[in-house]
């Protein structure tokens, strides 16, 4: 059998290319900072590939290779391979998501000593001349309050660390469950404003998406406690840096910690030079123990991905076989899409699911299409990319409850995918099913009966079942030039009168002030809108 080779893209820790010469079947070589035509020769003469952060794995480096199978970055982040033409070219990408969870902690928690005693500031002091004990008075941790926004494997390393400080400890996740906050001996919050004016320090731990970006903006800086101190060590652009200079100047912030920036490399932001400000170059992961764990296990992925077909920690694709994958694929969209919406639907922490499997999908792989509904409805809340094959794993990890039923009876569909999300006081319920190959539809909202387009803007109203809600609806969006693609109305029973519901299907976002002019509707309860992928748009695991 000829060896496997192996492009070692970024320098790793030595431990990892020590495992790489112990196998015999193996070869490898160093190639370090290639680009552009280098790189595409390179990666295609090699089975597999390992890289840092420094090398981008674009399409263009991928184009017309034959022969690369792997990809895995030591590290978590992916965002430096283009995982759709990775996918497209039957490539996996895996990822080593715990190896910095330590290192990154604890960087966090060192940015908020240093905030806390004035560090920088006093040894610049120094190193000027001076002895100043007045002017860099400090405060300690004990008996402050924490607030964590994220409590995947880093934030809950930071509130262990906290509260072996004595700190106090508020958290936000919307995966987090009242029974794991009492036994982590922290207190949960159902939103992060509700932790804002309560928290002493506050740091997030969260992949940047829509709902994390600018997490703490210039409308935040009202409802922050006087004085707090913000600290950032996940990504750049969940704190909006314009809005922690205002704070600053204000006197409402009294510090400010960042280790990632909306734009990197920063060697210039007016938040530099500050009085209460430190930061760093994106050192989170930067010790000599997560370099050496993430270049093990990430070399780890690679032999056994050869030596044995395993995968593990994969960020694009399902490890099924096409026949299995192309029979199911329609089912397996409906079953993410319906775990994306009700993750946004529900909107709170979540302690359990169930699944039910009606018709003739119940006789498919249902283990898959559960998994498929794991990734979508935790697509939007984790670092970790989930995917068909993390998914599930991930849920379980966070101590959420998941469980799965089987009925032959068809009902009005040949077949449906019913889904029920509780945590927090609340249960929703959706179901799906699929109208030819690949059209999904939502055929259940809670307990009302209707047939939507589960796909794109939706715009999603509970109202009473009275005349006229309809056209009041129809003309505010008209006011504000927003066009309505597909409707759909259900009510919750037989009769006119009661409660109903209305899903309207959109071809833009609404602005904030068409949502309010909706909820000034008398008869209209609630108002959400839902982002969903468009017609067709499949997640890279599910693509060709």
């Amino acid at each position: 059998m000829s060896n496997f080779r192996i492009a070692v893209l970024d320098p790793i820790a030595d431990e990892g290319l020590e495992l790489l010469r112990a196998e015999k079947d193996f070869e490898y070589e160093q190639c370090h900072g290639l680009k552009g035509d280098a790189l595409r020769t390179t990666l295609a003469q090699f089975d597999g590939a390992i890289v840092r952060s420094g090398v981008k794995i674009t399409a263009d480096a991928l184009a017309g290779n034959k022969r690369l199978r792997a990809i895995v970055r030591a590290g978590v982040g992916t965002d430096n391979i283009d995982k759709d033409a990775a996918t497209r070219l039957g490539i996996v990408v895996m990822n080593t998501p715990a190896g910095n969870t330590l290192s990154t902690a604890e960087h966090a928690f060192a940015l908020m000593l240093a905030l806390s005693r004035s560090i920088a500031p006093a040894y610049q002091s120094l190193i000027n001349g001076k002895w100043d004990r007045k002017s860099y008075m400090g405060t300690q941790l004990a008996d402050k309050t924490l607030g964590v926004v994220g409590l995947g494997r880093i934030g809950r390393e930071v509130a262990l660390r906290a509260i072996a400080f004595r700190m106090r400890v508020f958290a936000f996740d919307p995966f987090l469950s009242e029974e794991q906050a009492l036994k982590m001996g922290i207190e949960r919050v159902e939103t992060v404003a509700d932790m804002l004016p309560k928290v002493d320090y506050l740091t997030v731990h969260t992949p940047l998406t829509n709902e994390t970006k600018h997490l703490v903006g210039m409308r935040e800086l009202d409802l922050l406690k006087p004085g707090m101190r913000l600290i950032n060590c996940a990504r750049g652009g969940i704190y909006d840096e314009a809005a922690l200079v205002e704070g600053l100047k204000r006197g409402k912030i009294a510090g400010v910690a960042l280790d990632v920036f909306e734009e990197e490399p920063c060697t210039n932001s007016p938040l530099y030079g500050m009085p209460g400000v430190v930061c760093t170059p994106h050192l989170g992961a930067s010790t000599e123990e997560a370099q050496t764990q993430v270049a093990v296990e990430g070399i780890h992925l690679l032999i056994n991905f050869f030596k044995t077909g395993e995968i593990r920690h994969a960020v694009n694709v399902a490890s099924l076989d096409p026949k299995t994958l192309d029979a199911m694929r329609g089912h397996l969209d409906v079953a993410h899409r319906l775990g994306l919406l009700l993750s946004q639907w529900h909107g709170g922490s979540i302690s359990g699911c169930t699944l039910t499997y009606r018709g003739e999908v119940a006789d498919r792989d249902t283990k898959l299409l559960t998994a498929a509904f794991c990734a979508g409805l935790l697509e939007r809340a984790l670092v970790e990319e989930a995917n068909i094959i993390n998914a599930e794993l991930l849920l379980r990890e966070r101590g959420i409850e998941l469980n799965e039923s089987r009925s032959h009876e068809t009902g009005a569909f040949s077949s449906s995918i019913t889904a029920e999300v509780g945590g927090g006081g609340r249960t929703v319920k959706a179901a799906g099913t699929l109208f030819g190959h690949n059209m999904p539809r939502l055929i259940l909202l809670d307990d009302h009966r209707l047939e939507a387009y589960l796909d794109g803007n939706l715009l999603i109203f509970t109202h009473m079942d009275v005349p006229g809600i309809i056209g009041r609806v129809g003309t505010v969006f008209g006011q504000h030039q927003v066009n309505i693609a597909q409707m759909a109305v259900g009510r919750s029973g037989e009769h006119p009168g009661g409660q109903a519901i209305g899903v309207l299907n959109l071809d833009s976002q609404p602005p904030q002030q068409a949502l309010e002019q909706l909820l000034a509707i008398g008869s209209i309860a609630k108002v959400q809108t839902i982002e969903l992928p468009p017609a067709g748009k499949l997640p890279v695991w599910l693509q060709n």
